[in-house]
């Protein structure tokens, strides 16, 4: 008969991350540094490697800890301050074909489809349009409307009025 601790630890494994994870998750939660190698930034103001501190983000990312290491641009610090969702009603067969072709824009940094809400909301297909002016924004949408042709059974463009807040990985204070 096997000990009870080889038991619970069979069922139980030990938790996903050690205190040096910890560390690093605390290090890195506002962000990566701004820097040329940010691992190796964050390795040294932890006194690790920086071979380790990468290591550790990818066995993060395997267990599940981290769901994506990615880039989240400020687009008001970039210049961007008429950001547009426009939505499009298209025909509900015709969404995944025109959100890969409209996200793929390099002035689209996402796209996705949600439900209509009828008689309301005809819209099904969203894309969020970044721009230094509304004239811009307006341009582009323009340019996507061209490419939906007469896939395009009307459209809004829903501009930002304030920036919220975009977190990522935080320790709780019970960590």
């Amino acid at each position: 008969m096997q000990a009870l601790p080889k038991i619970i630890n069979d069922i139980f494994p030990s938790p996903p991350i050690d205190e040096t994870d910890r560390r690093l998750i605390a290090a890195t939660q506002s962000g990566l540094p701004l820097t040329p190698r940010p691992y190796h930034t964050v390795a040294e103001q932890l006194g690790l490697k920086a071979e380790e501190v990468m290591a550790r983000m990818q066995r993060l990312l395997a267990v599940g800890v981290i769901r994506r290491i990615g880039v989240v641009p400020n687009h008001y610090a970039l210049g961007y301050r008429a950001n547009g969702m426009s939505v499009w009603n298209v025909p509900d067969d015709k969404v995944v074909e025109y959100g890969q072709k409209i996200g793929a824009l390099d002035f689209v940094s996402h796209c996705y489809q949600r439900p209509r809400h009828l008689p309301d909301w005809p819209y099904n297909l969203f894309a969020m349009v970044h721009g230094r002016t509304r004239d811009e924004v307006e341009e582009k949408v323009s340019r996507i409307a061209r490419l939906l042709g007469r896939h395009s059974r009307g459209h809004a463009v829903l501009y930002s009025t304030r920036i919220l807040k975009k977190t990522g990985l935080r320790l709780s204070k019970n960590s």
